[in-house]
């Protein structure tokens, strides 16, 4: 039996022809593509968007700290198995991981897109490409596709596609279309999610931050704010208690700050949910906090610390290659120190068991 750990969040890397070999043809001509910038390097222009996306740090992944760079990268330099799947099982074979659950690149910048049908065809070309890429080897590269959600009907229709792809979940923007995901207009999505056993995850970098403060390292210190507020909307909005086997990743956004988390929403219920006007609910909004929600992370000592003051099926490791904040290539040493206190079965459940179960992989 394969016992190797599987990284619940890993990445590809959109190559230049991602999306206008994909993506409707009249969109073609303002589809994400790169340009070669005399500063920056190569780099991702989406149309619409200011905010430009540099190689560097994309595939930052085994670079020493002090190498890390937002300029001057090009696409040639980066980690090939990030878009050439012939070369991704000698990376996890490198990194000792059997298995990748992968996630997008540029899509998560465009899931900030105010164009919402320029946002979609993005994302129907990105699934296209996505379903090549994993078909090489689909028992160890596991494809989330992505969505809009533009209408709930929309949204829906979407959820079907990914599954007739095989794609085993769905990366949803951190904003939909429409109102906020609390909203019981949403409730045809949720059911769809569970009728299609199709779980649904929500990663760091999807919403839209506010202006950060202070020095510029400190936003890096804010980017899972944007992951806890989908969690607690969806929490104190009732979603769960209609919805009881729906499945929702927190993807990259660490685990450790969980409990008091928990903690922390079930005592402004009981304390303030009467003047806040908040919605009653069947059950302590840390309940389902525990039964509904996975973490991912990829260096979290404290989460592995703080193991049993969660769900035992909670826990989903990751290793995010090819990005800046991996692990790779050293993700079994990580493993290795931050994982010695805890036993087999405790290790096994959350570097294996607990993605296979949550996404129904044999």
């Amino acid at each position: 039996m394969n016992t190797l750990p599987i990284s619940a969040d890993s990445h590809i890397t959109e190559p230049p022809d991602c999306y206008r070999a994909h993506i409707d043809p009249k969109f073609r001509d303002v589809a994400p593509h790169i340009v070669s910038d005399a500063r920056y390097g190569d780099i991702y222009v989406v149309e619409g968007m200011k905010q430009t996306i540099p190689m560097g740090l994309v595939a930052g992944a085994g670079l020493d700290a002090s190498q890390l760079r937002k300029i001057g990268a090009k696409f040639e330099e980066l980690h090939r198995g990030g878009w050439d799947a012939t070369v991704r099982l000698a990376d996890q074979d490198r990194d000792g991981v059997g298995a990748e659950i992968i996630y997008p690149t540029v899509g998560m910048v465009l899931c900030n897109h105010k164009d919402l049908d320029y946002k979609a065809v993005c994302f129907e070309a990105y699934n296209r490409w996505l379903a090549e890429y994993v078909s090489h080897a689909p028992d160890r590269l596991i494809g989330m596709g992505q969505t809009a959600v533009q209408t709930v009907a929309e949204g829906v229709a979407d959820f079907e596609r990914i599954k007739a792809m095989g794609f085993k979940g769905v990366m949803m923007p951190g904003m939909p279309g429409v109102s906020d995901y609390d909203d019981p207009i949403y409730d045809p999505l949720w059911e769809a999610s569970v009728a299609l056993d199709l779980p649904l995850s929500f990663h760091i970098l999807t919403t839209a931050a506010e202006r950060p403060r202070g020095p510029k390292i400190n936003s890096f210190l804010s980017i899972i704010r944007g992951c806890q507020d989908i969690m607690s909307t969806m929490i104190f909005g009732g979603v769960f208690a209609r919805f009881p086997a729906l499945k929702v990743a927190c993807v990259e956004a660490d685990a450790g700050w969980a409990p008091h988390f928990m903690y922390r929403m079930d005592h402004a219920y009981k304390r303030h949910r009467y003047w806040l006007e908040g919605k009653e609910l069947p059950r302590m909004p840390s309940e389902y906090f525990r039964d509904n929600i996975r973490l991912t992370f990829q260096d979290d000592h404290v989460a592995f610390q703080l193991a049993e003051m969660m769900g035992p099926h909670q826990l989903m490791w990751a290793n995010d290659f090819p990005h800046s904040d991996s692990t790779w290539p050293h993700s079994q040493d990580v493993i290795a120190e931050q994982t010695s206190h805890l036993t087999a079965e405790q290790k096994q459940r959350m570097l294996r068991d607990n993605v296979r179960a949550f996404y129904g992989l044999v």
